[in-house]
């Protein structure tokens, strides 16, 4: 879908936004990346990270211009050996209580090591993230405050495990608002808005319609959920906003999954590298930016961060990134 970059009737633009990128030139990156990763037993993985990274935000488009990924892979190389050497303590603490027949200890402390770090992982992934991505020169900024974030991360696991997993819907919404809250864009500020109450009851009908409908109804709760996600982020520059729509059904998420899926199956896993492009592209193509906000007048206002502990820890510790 094409949209013109023209005012209509209120003044507001709409952004085009895209991904160029094919599934054929990013499974020649996924080669490389895992033959050199195998012949250097895992040693070239941060390197491998960098060009996956610079590949997929080079063939994003917002506007008309590409997206930069500055990271490198000697940056990601000494993160990746700091989070090893994190995670080995963790680990070693834990099996060495074990050893000495205290189990008990040596599982809380895997436990409690995991979750101390969890938001370490999180508040570094996004302060590196954000300050190795530009577009059209200016860079994205992550400025939220590690004890805050820890402040959130501690009351929301503690919530969510006192009510049996009732919280955890208040969490993940207090963690949004936080964590892409504190992100911008040169000197325009993004910001989002998202309930506890509307996710959770989104989420409890979505798993009772997927257990009614026999797991059918789960494209369209994949659907909500995206949609969600989408319609409450804005980026904010002086007075002036951009708003983010998704136009997403539960019928395009049946057609990318199912299709996805039978392309994972039938190629015994060699066709990933098409889903991912795939997805991506119908990811941007359902996501509609309308606005006033004047790109030419923002500035640069954050600064390098060149330390990739937190971004490899994500990595390792499975965490999702937010956007």
């Amino acid at each position: 879908m094409e949209i013109i970059n023209q005012p209509n009737a209120v003044g507001k633009r709409f952004y085009p936004i895209s991904f160029k990128g094919k599934g054929a030139e990013y499974f020649g990156i996924a080669i490389v990346n895992l033959l050199l990763t195998i012949i250097t037993l895992g040693l070239y993985y941060p390197w491998a990270k960098a060009r996956q990274l610079q590949y997929l935000y080079g063939t994003t488009e917002f506007n008309d211009s590409r997206f930069e990924f500055h990271g490198t892979g000697a940056e990601m190389f000494k993160g990746f050996i700091k989070a090893i050497l994190i995670i080995t303590v963790i680990y070693g603490l834990t099996f060495l209580f074990i050893y000495m027949r205290m189990p008990i200890i040596g599982i809380l402390v895997m436990y409690l090591g995991l979750f101390a770090i969890i938001p370490l992982a999180i508040h570094g992934s996004y302060k590196y993230r954000m300050s190795r991505t530009s577009w059209r020169g200016i860079r994205f900024g992550y400025r939220g405050d590690r004890s805050e974030l820890y402040k959130i991360f501690i009351k929301g696991i503690l919530l969510t495990i006192v009510t049996i997993g009732i919280y955890g819907a208040w969490f993940s919404m207090n963690l949004r608002n936080y964590i892409l809250g504190k992100i911008k864009f040169g000197n325009a500020q993004f910001s989002y808005n998202g309930d506890g109450g509307t996710f959770f009851w989104m989420n409890v009908k979505g798993y009772l319609l997927t257990i009614v409908t026999l797991g059918i109804y789960a494209f369209w709760w994949q659907k909500d959920i995206f949609n969600y996600y989408i319609d409450n982020l804005k980026l904010s520059h002086d007075d002036k906003n951009i708003e983010f729509k998704s136009t997403a059904t539960g019928g395009d998420f049946f057609g990318l999954l199912i299709v996805n899926f039978l392309i994972l199956i039938f190629t015994l896993g060699i066709g990933y590298p098409w889903i991912v492009a795939r997805s991506l592209k119908f990811i941007f193509s359902k996501i509609q930016v309308t606005g006033d906000i004047d790109f030419n007048n923002l500035i640069q206002s954050e600064e390098n961060y060149t330390d990739a502990t937190g971004d490899d820890m994500s990595d390792m510790l499975d965490i999702g990134f937010v956007v």
